[in-house]
């Protein structure tokens, strides 16, 4: 459905704002405002409403009464699905995502535009710094991306290794490079951005860091951080990942080992302790996947034996020990000085 007030045709900006919605009406009035409220408007606003329950789509369309945007409705198909299908939707040559819970300050279009390159023929995306938030909006830090891992990305086996750090609310992305690579992989609920980000670097498309804060990155309770699709898009991810990179004795590039153990098998481990102490209802999926895990990481020459003795440990503890026992061992960890649990567990 587009709303009667939608605007088209190609602007000053030359940018498109492409926001996934879902069940979003508490928030999405701030996103918008933050759009329209631009120093360097956005040629078109497209809102894809993935699926939310018919009183929180009908907001929308107040909203559509009060700024020209375009509502495209879609079947519930998770963010990267809508923000596929808003891209599809539009035409502008830059893409500019927003989830509908942060929101922009008000130059960041004409930030992240001004710091596209004019002679990059390869131009792939350029991301900037974000204020971490609480749901309010009320800021916990004045940045946060350059704290972490190195920018702009220059070396695959770091963006293996770590989280990127890359944040479509903080970016601006080509659309010529975004086609060229699919879009966002619709399998993924979560880590669909880093898997993003990583195909375009791996296609040859540049990347570009502004060290300046664009966006207000809002984190609650009800993000999808906190949700068990998160957990089973990691183990998702995890799994891609070990797919695309298998190891090269030849050049001494053991991946799994290297890069992918060191950032993700914690968390496994972590998703069972956690579910256990919260008497969580998906404990059996969570110890599923680190047995799954467990598997695919004895199975790698390349491990070291003493590593995979302890991950036997951790797996056979969990499979086999009462939960007293468990919420123990969790609790052990948060302790200084217990060295042991702590190795045991990490």
């Amino acid at each position: 459905m587009q709303s009667p007030s939608a605007s088209h045709g190609a602007g000053p900006s030359g940018v498109v704002v492409v926001i996934p919605y879902y069940n979003g009406a508490k928030f999405i009035e701030r996103s918008l405002a933050s759009v329209f409220d631009q120093t360097l408007p956005a040629d078109e606003v497209v809102v894809v409403n993935d699926g939310s329950r018919p009183e929180e789509r009908a907001f929308l369309d107040q909203m559509a009464a009060r700024w020209p945007i375009r509502i495209v409705d879609q079947a519930n198909g998770g963010q990267g699905s809508a923000r596929n299908t808003g891209v599809r939707e539009s035409s502008a040559p830059y893409i500019s995502f927003l989830d509908q819970d942060d929101f922009y300050l008000p130059t960041h279009i004409r930030d992240l535009r001004a710091a596209v390159p004019e002679d990059d023929p390869c131009f792939g995306f350029v991301y900037a710094d974000l204020a971490e938030a609480e749901g309010d909006g009320s800021i916990v830090r004045w940045g946060m991306v350059k704290e972490h891992t190195e920018h702009p990305k220059r070396n695959l086996h770091r963006m293996l290794r770590d989280d990127l750090f890359i944040l479509p609310s903080a970016s601006l992305i080509g659309r010529r490079a975004f086609e060229a690579v699919g879009g966002f992989d619709t399998q993924f609920m979560g880590y669909e951005d880093d898997d993003l980000f990583l195909r375009l670097f791996r296609r040859g498309f540049t990347n570009h860091y502004l060290d300046k804060v664009v966006t207000v990155w809002c984190i609650h309770t009800g993000s999808t951080s906190f949700d068990i699709r998160m957990v089973r898009s990691r183990f998702k991810y995890f799994k891609k990942l070990v797919a695309d990179f298998p190891d090269q004795p030849r050049f001494r590039r053991f991946f799994l080992r290297d890069c992918f153990i060191p950032r993700f098998g914690r968390y496994f481990i972590d998703h069972v302790i956690e579910a256990v102490k919260a008497d969580d209802a998906n404990r059996a999926e969570m110890s599923a996947i680190l047995a799954e895990y467990a598997a695919i990481v004895l199975a790698n020459p390349a491990v070291g034996r003493k590593h995979k003795l302890k991950l036997r440990a951790i797996v056979f503890m969990v499979e086999h020990s009462p939960p007293w026992l468990i919420r123990a061992i969790g609790s052990l960890t948060r302790l200084p000085g217990v060295r042991w649990a702590r190795s045991l567990l990490g």
